[in-house]
């Protein structure tokens, strides 16, 4: 699927929509096997001997999972416009949907074999399809309610450390006579983070917007740190219309700052690579790792919170990964390259 159309749990206006994005490999894979596991069950309770139930069920997964893949082809096709209607009516137009798909397979199939026409047959077919369309809506939704508070979590994880805030202004003090400029600059970044952090950060935003936000972080960060600190950007490559969900990095960078730069001495770097592999987006970040800041559990809070918020997002599409190699610590993220609309 085009990427500019996958954005996966995310309505028209950008905020997280309960309603699943049936395009996404993730939800595909979830209703398979919950469709599966369904049919299992009832078969089971319509047959007490375990040969009839697995005669039965062989025979109705037979049905049942051509008619779940049709059914998914089709809401993949019409979710654009499922996402923008009010969910009660998009829920309904689910059902009637998954009922027409499975009378006109029904039709089919009696066409081919009419010894199996029968009208209390279709019934129990339409009973099943309705309830279990239903189930499945209401699963996304419980699983949408219990990631969402990530979203929260995000500027928890995110907040200002008070002794980030209170060697920021320290920096700006000392500057205020000599570089008056660069302290109103940096006292305006300072306001800028404050701003974004405190923001509904529901909605996917420019790549741009979250870089141009870390640069602001580092930049003051800076202030203080001075030479220890160094910064390698690789992002020249990606276009400004490219979407991810907000602080997805700044949080990490700050991890990089406290666990790599802030224990050591010595200069340290810290590289951002961000490029595009194939239809995904991949970020690398890298930092040195000091022996005692290895893995301290603001690290695994923030990485936490990131990864529930990709599934959020993106389910199974994206993915996060750690690695501590060599006296670095690396933080690759893959998600999917998602155009603004």
């Amino acid at each position: 699927m085009p990427a500019s159309e996958q954005m996966a749990s995310i309505n028209q206006n950008g905020v997280i929509n309960p309603l699943p994005d049936f395009r996404n490999l993730g939800v595909m894979m979830r209703i398979l096997v919950i469709v599966s596991v369904a049919t299992l069950l009832s078969e089971a309770v319509r047959n007490a001997s375990l040969s009839g139930w697995l005669e039965a069920s062989a025979a109705t997964i037979a049905f049942v999972l051509p008619v779940t893949i049709i059914s998914l082809l089709v809401l993949g096709v019409i979710t654009y416009w499922l996402r923008r209607m009010d969910y009660k009516i998009a829920v309904l137009c689910i059902v009637v949907v998954e009922i027409v798909i499975v009378t006109g397979i029904v039709q089919f199939v009696w066409i081919l074999l009419p010894e199996l026409d029968s009208i209390s047959r279709l019934i129990r077919y339409w009973l099943f399809t309705a309830l279990l369309s239903l189930a499945l809506i209401a699963y996304f939704d419980l699983r949408n309610r219990t990631l969402s508070p990530a979203l929260t979590e995000a500027r928890l994880q995110a907040r200002i450390r008070p002794h980030f805030f209170f060697n920021s202004l320290n920096a700006v003090l000392s500057l205020m006579r000599a570089e008056p400029r660069r302290a109103e600059t940096a006292l305006e970044d300072l306001s800028e983070l404050f701003r974004v952090l405190m923001a509904d950060n529901r909605k996917l935003i420019p790549l741009e917007q979250e870089l141009e936000l870390c640069k602001q972080y580092l930049g003051i960060e800076s202030l203080w740190l001075g030479d220890r600190l160094n910064v390698v950007w690789r992002v020249d490559d990606i276009p400004g219309d490219v979407m991810v969900p907000p602080l997805i990095l700044q949080p990490l960078l700050e991890n990089a700052v406290y666990h790599g730069i802030e224990p050591s001495s010595k200069p340290g770097t810290i590289s951002i690579d961000i490029h595009k592999k194939s239809e995904n987006l991949e970020i690398l970040l890298t930092n040195p790792l000091s022996e005692q800041a290895r893995q301290q559990a603001g690290n695994k809070m923030a990485l936490a919170n990131i990864t529930e918020r990709l599934q959020l997002h993106f389910d199974a599409e994206a993915r996060l990964s750690t690695r501590a190699e060599g006296g670095n610590f690396e933080v690759r993220i893959n998600l999917p390259y998602v155009k603004e609309a």
